[in-house]
């Protein structure tokens, strides 16, 4: 399984290197989207300190959605669903795959928001450990997730809505866990966030596991 996934990260990741669309197109909406943020809470210090946790993870989730919608995409294209069916990889192995270089892409802009909401929000990086840390594993179960219902969203004619209805409430634990554990890192209380962090990688790992296990009946059923 763990060769496969190697062999279907580096596809993902090489066909995203390629075609460029997540540093001409993603991480530009990312950053689109934080400076409207910014500007609609206006130039009070103090309140963009305050929801500069949840105001990242919200663009975070933004630009996770138009990742995997962009991979559909890829994957619908020219049969390419039909194609990893007929290829004999591990249905576990391509999910993690997947999984991985969705996560991989994610994490690069993760840490160019980071520096860019430090910047617009005047927000110092304080905690780094519990931010690197929640980053990791909030990344994870959004990929996991974006995977798994992508391939769910693929076999149907309204993707492009049905993504965003399966989505969202799923990982809303995710995001309320990762803002949590951010605020209190950001706030030089870091012991307040180690629970969030527990939650958090319950869930992350939960949504992996789960995603391993029925990945191969749902890409059959697509």
């Amino acid at each position: 399984m763990w060769h496969d996934a190697v062999l279907v990260a580096g596809k993902d990741l090489r066909i995203e290197w390629r075609s460029r669309v997540g540093l001409n197109q993603v991480v530009p909406f990312a950053l689109v989207v934080l400076l409207l943020f910014g500007l609609a809470l206006g130039p009070d210090a103090g309140r963009l300190r305050a929801a500069a946790a949840g105001l990242f993870w919200v663009t975070v989730l933004l630009a996770c959605l138009l990742s995997v919608q962009r991979s559909v995409a890829v994957e619908t294209a020219d049969a390419g669903r039909d194609g990893l069916r007929l290829s004999g990889l591990d249905a576990g192995g391509i999910f993690v795959g997947k999984s991985a270089a969705l996560a991989l892409q994610l994490l690069v802009l993760e840490v160019v928001l980071a520096v860019v909401a430090a910047l617009l929000y005047a927000t110092p990086l304080s905690g780094i450990g519990l931010l690197a840390a929640t980053c990791v594993l909030a990344t994870a179960g959004l990929a996991a997730v974006g995977t798994f219902y992508g391939a769910v969203a693929a076999g149907t004619r309204v993707r492009e809505t049905l993504l965003p209805l399966l989505f969202f409430p799923v990982v809303a634990p995710v995001v309320l866990a990762a803002t949590k554990a951010w605020s209190a890192a950001l706030s030089h209380q870091g012991g307040g966030g180690l629970g969030w962090l527990g939650l958090l990688a319950i869930f992350s790992v939960a949504y992996v596991a789960i995603g391993t296990v029925a990945f191969g009946a749902l890409l059959e059923d697509g």
